[in-house]
């Protein structure tokens, strides 16, 4: 029963259900960073490299030669597919730029919300360095007459 109460106070602290709903939006983002990869920037990217499709990338390790990847697939081979190696690694790229877009985005933010640093209230003496009031005229640790 005691490790009940313990998983059920770890599993509702603040940080849990933070980490949880981060996991749960991370999944759906990861989603959007997919379709924008392959729906948005592949095809136009296939323009400037000549229609490649980098999903049809792949070395047949059976010495074979196979016009798609699905093609040596259904043929049982064993492939190299390194172009969806290199559209991982695209895909990757895209969400770290978003994701450093978005955490700037939100510093900015906290920057405006943060409040104005207050104004000094002290001083250091210069000849003791103690903190004094900014309005001393007298240092009341070393008794000097200050400007």
């Amino acid at each position: 029963m005691k490790m009940m109460e313990e998983f059920k106070k770890f599993a509702l602290k603040g940080n849990m259900i933070d980490l949880a709903v981060g996991v749960i939006i991370g999944g759906a983002f990861n989603g959007i960073v997919n379709s924008l990869v392959n729906d948005v920037i592949m095809p136009v990217l296939s323009v400037f490299t000549g229609k490649l499709d980098f999903t049809n990338l792949f070395i047949a390790l059976d010495g074979k030669e196979y016009k798609t990847l699905a093609e040596a697939q259904e043929a049982g081979a064993a492939t190299l597919n390194y172009g969806n190696f290199i559209s991982g690694v695209i895909n990757f790229l895209i969400m770290a730029f978003v994701v450093f877009m978005l955490v700037k985005f939100i510093n900015k933010l906290k920057e405006k919300d943060a409040p104005a640093p207050a104004a000094p209230t002290t001083k250091k003496c210069p000849f003791c360095k103690s903190e004094i009031d900014l309005d001393a005229t007298k240092c009341p640790h070393c008794t000097s007459e200050l400007e």
